[in-house]
């Protein structure tokens, strides 16, 4: 009895890891094959185009913040109708200095700092309580945006069901001895995934927080001691009705951390504050055949346990071993075993100069979903603090 229970743990443990990762992806990509994205969009001319507020909450971001500014105002969308608030949580670098003064050349900038640390959903919401657009474009700042990238995310609110598009947001570049090209390879999936989410269910499960809009009429900023505002923004969106697409046109640039225990950080946070929004968000979750359930569960919930399902695997193996299961399941321990250890390989060929990149692939994965692991014990401790760090930017590490 023991034997078939751990074997159906580690069979069924394989079958959601392999439907996150590959299964799921693949019938996305059939089901995406003949439709079409909304058509019923603003021209870009239109004289009806609605005024758009962008939100920024920035913490030390001198290195950045400058080009943000610059890049978003250098725009085809009609400047009378922009408004740029950016709150900056007490920064404590030249940040405040440098938003102040670009303040004096474009008037549709507007500055609040903050004297005390609130977290980045404590920032968005006091300005978003300041701003009155009816679209919302949120952003973070070391996301640079193409000159029609405004454009091509409000133009879809002419169509009155969507309430949230996102933005297509590329790393232009990476380096072979570091993570980026790895995490560059993921944010490219990811966009694709999300895009076919919304063609096919009109549910793009998450928006990737550097570069959304969203309609006033459906905005929901999150509690203040979530970690994972836009997450919560994304689904609040789809939980009211309406839909949430992604647009592959609106491209906007972001430079990564090329480092891993940079990005590990950074992910372990997320890892908290999405198991904050699948706790608020969990009617969502059934019925698991709905178009938005589906999608949940199959983009996102699976994977955030996939560390989880990894561990039930090994330790279903390892019984079925010790009572002496045959050698299909002897081979299949030996990959669990072994495949890990080949990140102690990319360390060592690291070392002297050598890069793997199937190697650094195996580092990336292991190394993420520990992230996540690491972020699930700290939500079940409990979430004590949504003040953060920016992660060290790429062009830092140059």
């Amino acid at each position: 009895m023991l034997g078939v229970v751990a074997a159906f743990v580690l069979w069924m443990s394989l079958l959601l890891v392999a439907h996150t990762y590959v299964l799921f992806p693949l019938l996305l990509a059939r089901m995406a094959r003949s439709r079409r994205q909304n058509q019923q969009v603003y021209a870009p001319d239109a004289p009806d185009l609605p005024a758009v507020d962008i939100l920024l909450a920035v913490y030390n971001e001198e290195q950045v913040i400058e080009e943000k500014i610059r890049t978003t105002f250098t725009t085809t969308y009609p400047l009378h109708k922009l408004t740029f608030y950016i709150g900056s949580d007490n920064s404590q670098d030249g940040t405040n200095a440098l938003v102040q003064r670009l303040a004096q050349e474009y008037p549709g900038l507007r500055f609040r700092p903050f004297s005390q640390r609130t977290g980045k959903p404590g920032v968005i919401e006091a300005l978003g309580q300041e701003a009155t657009a009816p679209v919302l474009v949120l952003t973070d700042a070391n996301v640079f945006f193409a000159p029609d990238t405004i454009y091509q995310l409000v133009k879809h609110f002419c169509n009155p069901v969507v309430g949230q598009v996102g933005g297509n947001i590329i790393n232009p570049e990476h380096r072979r001895e570091g993570i980026s090209g790895q995490e560059k390879a993921y944010l490219e999936r990811e966009n694709l995934i999300k895009f076919q989410e919304g063609i096919v269910w009109g549910a793009m499960i998450g928006a990737f927080g550097g570069c959304f809009a969203v309609r006033r009429a459906c905005y929901h900023p999150a509690p203040a001691s979530f970690l994972v505002d836009d997450f919560f923004i994304s689904m609040a969106v789809l939980q009211d009705g309406y839909q949430a697409i992604n647009e592959l046109d609106a491209v906007c640039y972001e430079d990564v951390s090329d480092r891993l225990p940079e990005e590990f950080r950074r992910k372990a946070r997320i890892s908290a504050g999405n198991f904050q929004n699948l706790l608020a968000f969990r009617r969502l979750l059934w019925p698991p055949w709905h178009g938005v359930s589906f999608a949940f569960w199959s983009h996102k919930v699976l994977r955030w346990l996939t560390p989880l399902l990894l561990v039930l695997m090994l330790l279903a193996n390892a019984v079925l071993v010790a009572l002496g299961a045959g050698w299909v399941y002897r081979l299949t321990l030996l990959g669990q075993v072994g495949v890990p250890l080949l990140l102690l390989l990319d360390v060592a060929l690291r070392r002297v100069g050598t890069h793997s990149r199937l190697l650094r692939f195996i580092t990336h994965f292991y190394s993420m979903n520990a992230a996540l692991f690491v972020g699930l014990w700290r939500f079940l401790r409990g979430v004590r603090s949504t003040v953060w760090e920016p992660t060290q930017r790429f062009q830092q590490s140059k």
